[in-house]
């Protein structure tokens, strides 16, 4: 049974490798303080935290989020370790957005578990209020065995206070070390599918905050709050936990306007239950089922392929971390078992403790050989899908090599989401999972122009990656201009010194873009002044409760502004209007779309650095620098690409302007 612990009391612990869940209502960073027997921390070293996430017998999770699960080997541990310290910190208190303090958010709820997932003992941190950090719980040994403690103490003053008063002199530094590893793990992140949403008229109809790590939105698959449509009525009429009309004629006297009362659900009303998904066909007796494309839940095939795609991605990321603690299990086994029969003289004499080393390492590869089976066959099955999904996909998840481009027509609403490329993990290079990301987009994107050690161990100089960036962020922008119904979306270039010229090509020659590209200081500070006047007009406008109250022949379609070779041609007035446009655009439909590279903009020191954090940030060649929500993987990020010598993007983009000069007519 679990041991639901109170503040101040303990549990036994009868296994050593553990697992530490946590649970909170908005996404919190999570970290581990090592003790001595006095629970002094000796130094930054003796702490797992985002920035340094690994230490013996200890790993913790590499960023902000949600739900954490911290891995904990107490056999592993030093004989100098006596205490381990669970600490949850919630990150926005320092960056001034979100909640400050713990007592403004649901109760963190800390579960110790086996690996096997039985629960060991509970804690729900209650009584908070101003804190901002807290140690949850403590792992400590006494008399050789290990127990576990509900703490429950809580800082005002955030990590500082909490390292200083655990007797750490460099206190001050190390939280702000993990406040700055914390923040930089924001443009790593991959978002995690975001609540799904009714089907209605995505042309107008904003969708539903996508939940991730580097937001502080509500767990998945809970109701998150919905913006307003852009234009229109805020999202969530009929058929969305809006007014119903009354089921049944029963009232309820102690209702303040005593009219009827509708007991029933509120979506029940007037949607009807998605349709099945297609079924697969019969398998062979002791086969594996054959995958179908669209075997997910969802409300259309855009919905089910949508859905089933990311469950490949969560089955692949499942199945490599299996793998991956299944090895890490084996390779500590061993060691434990060598360490045995070394320690022991008797095995030292003659041949027992070859014997001893030989049947240590055969158990050794027992247990990979095993591990390895299973993710094979996992993999096998994640291949035969992926082959089946990837032909049926919609021009906005597939690749550019995919036939349904030759049959492309210009669509008369907003699909769900945005394929910006493919993502793999080392244990299955030939698997490329699509990375999908919800529209209308919610965080800029960021196409990193620096001098990059492509993984192939080839080094690409900068000429080359400032002209492949560029090609990227024409393939994007491409894709989101054929996406979008005529007239839905419009695109601004800023390309101060006009080296952008050569791969901004196909929008230029096609006339999808809203104007040429602005070129020199002018032109950077009349497309700015532009498009921070148009933020602030719809803001206003929605705010005043007004949006049908803009000037006649406003465009209300979304704007993506492409900037190539930040900071050239930026003054400081302008790097000023571009954060505003980063922070305020994206909720009245502007978004920003960088080229740049980082060191280049060195000279302006912290003050760019909420600008890089609050974009997602792409490569031009492959790299390993997106993390998952789940499990903290490294994910290897491939750009999309065009085939050499292929016209598809100009026959694409040709349409779109065709389209575009009909509707304006």
């Amino acid at each position: 049974m679990t041991a639901e612990l109170v503040r101040g009391q303990n549990h036994p612990l009868s296994q050593s490798r553990l697992e530490i869940r946590i649970s909170a209502g908005t996404p919190v960073a999570a970290a581990a303080a090592l003790g001595d027997e006095n629970g002094r921390i000796h130094g930054t070293e003796w702490v797992a935290h985002p920035g340094a996430p690994v230490q013996p017998g200890l790993e913790v999770s590499r960023q902000a989020a949600a739900d954490h699960r911290l891995a904990v080997d107490l056999d592993a541990m030093t004989d100098a370790v006596h205490r381990v310290s669970v600490l949850l910190a919630l990150p926005a208190a320092n960056a001034g957005a979100g909640p400050a303090r713990f007592g403004s958010v649901a109760a963190p709820f800390v579960a110790v578990t086996g690996l096997d997932g039985t629960e060991v003992a509970s804690y729900t941190i209650t009584g908070l209020n101003l804190e901002s950090a807290v140690v949850a719980l403590e792992l400590y040994r006494r008399q050789g065995a290990w127990k576990v403690r509900a703490v429950g103490q809580g800082y005002a003053g955030g990590l500082a206070e909490l390292f200083a008063d655990q007797g750490l002199s460099e206190a001050a530094q190390l939280a702000a070390g993990i406040d700055e590893a914390v923040a930089k793990g924001l443009v790593r992140s991959v978002q995690a599918p975001p609540p799904r949403t009714p089907e209605g008229d995505r042309s107008r109809q904003a969708a539903a905050p996508a939940v991730g790590p580097d937001q502080g939105a509500a767990p998945q698959g809970a109701p998150g709050p919905v913006p307003p449509a852009y234009g229109g009525q805020p999202a969530g009429g009929q058929g969305q936990g809006g007014p119903q009309p009354p089921y049944g004629g029963a009232t309820d006297p102690h209702a303040p306007s005593g009219g009827p009362v509708d007991y029933s659900h509120p979506r029940r009303q007037t949607s009807a239950p998605p349709p099945p998904p297609p079924a697969a066909p019969p398998a062979q007796p002791g086969q594996p089922s054959r995958p179908v494309a669209g075997d997910a839940t969802g409300w259309s095939m855009e919905e089910r392929l949508y859905n089933q795609v990311w469950g490949m991605f969560e089955d692949l990321a499942r199945t490599a971390a299996a793998y991956r603690s299944a090895v890490d299990f084996a390779e500590s086994r061993m060691d434990k078992e060598l360490e045995q029969a070394l320690s022991d003289p008797r095995s030292r004499i003659g041949g027992q403790g070859d014997a001893a080393r030989e049947a240590a390492r055969a158990r050794y590869t027992q247990l990979v050989d095993q591990a390895r089976a299973s993710l094979d066959r996992d993999l096998d099955q994640l291949a035969a899908e992926s082959e089946v999904v990837e032909p049926a996909l919609p021009p906005a998840f597939a690749r550019w090599d995919n036939p349904c481009w030759h049959a492309y027509r210009v669509p008369m609403e907003i699909p769900m989401a945005l394929r910006l490329g493919d993502l793999r993990l080392p244990e299955a290079e030939s698997i490329r999972i699509p990375m999908l990301l919800r529209l209308p987009l919610e965080r800029g994107l960021w196409i990193d122009s620096g001098r990059t050690e492509s993984l192939d161990g080839s080094f690409t100089d900068s000429h080359d990656m400032r002209r492949l960036a560029m090609d990227t962020a024409v393939a994007h922008a491409a894709r989101l201009l054929a996406v979008y119904p005529a007239g839905e979306f419009t695109v601004h270039v800023v390309d101060p010194a006009g080296s952008g010229a050569q791969a901004l090509a196909p929008l230029t020659q096609t006339g999808v873009l809203a104007g040429p590209p602005a070129q020199g200081a002018a032109g950077v500070t009349e497309v700015l002044a532009r498009l921070t006047q148009r933020v602030d007009l719809v803001q206003m406008a929605l705010r005043g409760g007004a949006p049908d109250a803009l000037p006649p022949g406003f465009d209300t379609s979304q704007q993506l502004l492409i900037v190539n070779d930040f900071p050239h041609g930026f003054d400081d007035r302008a790097v000023n209007q571009l954060r505003y446009l980063v922070d305020e655009g994206p909720s009245v439909g502007v978004h920003l779309m960088m080229v740049a590279d980082r060191e280049e903009s060195a000279g302006y020191g912290p003050l760019l650095d909420p600008l890089w954090r609050s974009l997602l940030r792409l490569t031009a060649v492959p790299d390993d620098h997106l993390a998952d929500p789940w499990v903290g993987h490294a994910w290897t990020y491939e750009p999309p690409s065009v085939p050499p010598g292929s016209e598809v993007l100009r026959q694409v983009l040709t349409q779109v302007a065709e389209a575009r000069r009909t509707w304006n007519r």
